[in-house]
């Protein structure tokens, strides 16, 4: 729902508008938002965020622009569409692992039944197929009290097995009323299509996602559960490699990474740790051989500092490991990543052993660190505890609050609600334009591999959701 506001001080400004359970049902009851009875918030001045609350997606405009495109602000209304009482919840899992969805399965739970009074929660048990092939789970916050201290999920997981038509009918028979789905990219497609099919039924559900991949790839909102967690589990791994790299003569440690579309762990990896010497991701697109290119750049720095680490995202080269040197496209759904992706990691370990191998003069020591699943599967950290918390209960305040087929994200640092279709046009990409890749490549002083014309292209096609950093 897409709303054209304007006020006679300030420019006009486009509302991306969720929708909401009275679109589509007329006449619905509202109740007092029982906040305003929990003693925790009686120290709060104001409970509830103004109906006329947005958040600006262009953090950074000029004098006289357009304000551009805003969203709903998330937080506690002050009516709220359903009776505590005869709320029946359920929660869902589906994709990969990630830190963090213990955390968000908990705080949804104790956020229900300590903010709202809501006693009635079922977890679904092994993703989407859960809904029509296992029983549900009660949910309570003695069920659910230290699973935050855990990797996974405890509802279990699973790709695939979506069929919409199936899943609202058993929301339907079990007198589900709220929907919380937690997933990636196309765990967050498929959350729209049972929407659509929730709305066209007329059935007073609401249908909330909660973004989650560590890859960080979903568009419009800043950064998804679990990310934090990876970057810093990931600069384990980087130490391990330079340790080793740093302790014999002419040794390379190579890392992979996760970030199949994305770089973004590799990128915020390399930054942190800074005892990086080459990152590769996706979105910069390299060469091996020739002036300029990688393994020429390995040469000089060995002969520099006899030493070397390279991160190198899971997604990036995939066009020199095929017989069809052409970009990965994202495949529409939650596929398997196995099965798209060849291990660059190896591949390229490889190529730096036959490169070497003719150099008589050079002996090559080479360690090679894949920390992908050890990285999924670890408990998050305590900036995603916090994020999740955070996260969790703003999905909760919007389906009391009667808002469905949304999203819940930070955009500028504030949560807000976001429309499916937006979450779904694309994913990011690190901009390799902005001022963030320019840092990492001061801190590596590897090459660009891009000449001039692909790196204006590239700032070209830059999109309004992926701005530069201040």
């Amino acid at each position: 729902m897409v709303l054209d506001c304007a006020n006679s001080s300030v420019s006009d400004f486009v509302l991306e508008d969720v929708p909401h359970l009275s679109d589509y049902i007329p006449d619905l009851p509202t109740y007092p938002d029982p906040l305003q009875d929990n003693p925790s918030y009686a120290v709060v001045k104001q409970y509830y965020v103004n109906k006329d609350d947005t958040v600006a997606q262009q953090a950074i405009v000029h004098k006289n622009s357009p304000r551009g495109i805003h969203f709903r602000r998330a937080g506690p209304a002050e009516k709220v569409y359903f009776d505590s009482e005869e709320v029946c919840a359920c929660i869902v899992t589906c994709g990969g692992l990630c830190p963090g969805l213990n955390t968000v399965i908990r705080e949804i739970v104790c956020g229900l039944y300590h903010m709202y009074g809501v006693h009635t929660v079922l977890g679904i048990e092994g993703g989407y197929p859960g809904f029509y092939s296992r029983n549900t789970v009660p949910l309570t916050p003695k069920v659910v009290n230290d699973i935050h201290k855990r990797g996974g999920t405890i509802l279990g997981t699973s790709y695939g097995g979506h069929d919409t038509s199936k899943i609202v009918d058993s929301i339907q028979d079990r007198g589900i009323n709220q929907v919380y789905i937690l997933g990636g990219y196309g765990t967050q497609m498929e959350a729209a299509l049972i929407f659509e099919e929730v709305r066209r039924r007329g059935l007073k559900v609401s249908v909330v996602g909660i973004p989650k991949t560590i890859d960080n790839d979903i568009p419009v909102i800043d950064k998804s559960i679990g990310f934090d967690t990876a970057v810093e589990e990931a600069q384990r791994a980087i130490n391990s490699a330079h340790v080793e790299a740093e302790s014999t003569e002419n040794c390379i440690g190579v890392v992979k990474l996760m970030g199949r579309y994305s770089g973004f762990i590799a990128m915020y990896a390399t930054l942190a740790s800074r005892d990086v010497d080459c990152c590769l991701i996706p979105e910069s697109h390299f060469y091996l051989e020739g002036p300029g290119g990688l393994l020429e750049f390995i040469e000089k720095r060995l002969k520099e500092q006899s030493h070397m680490v390279i991160v190198v995202a899971e997604g990036a080269g995939q066009e020199l490991l095929s017989e069809n040197p052409t970009p990965i496209k994202r495949v529409q759904g939650d596929a398997t990543p196995d099965q798209l992706f060849q291990d660059v990691g190896l591949w390229l370990s490889q190529k730096i052993k036959d490169h070497f191998a003719k150099r008589k003069n050079m002996t090559l020591s080479l360690k090679y660190i894949d920390p992908t699943y050890m990285i999924r599967a670890i408990p998050s950290n305590a900036s995603d505890n916090v994020f999740c918390t955070l996260l969790a209960q703003s999905a909760v305040h919007g389906a009391m609050a009667g808002y469905t087929g949304f999203t819940v994200g930070p955009v500028n640092g504030r949560n807000c609600y976001i429309p499916f279709h937006l979450i779904n046009e694309g994913e990011k990409n690190v901009v390799i334009t902005d001022r963030m890749w320019a840092r990492l490549l001061a801190s590596t002083h590897q090459p660009s591999f891009s000449n001039t014309k692909e790196m204006v292209g590239a700032r070209d096609e830059k999109t309004e959701n992926q701005t530069s950093d201040s």
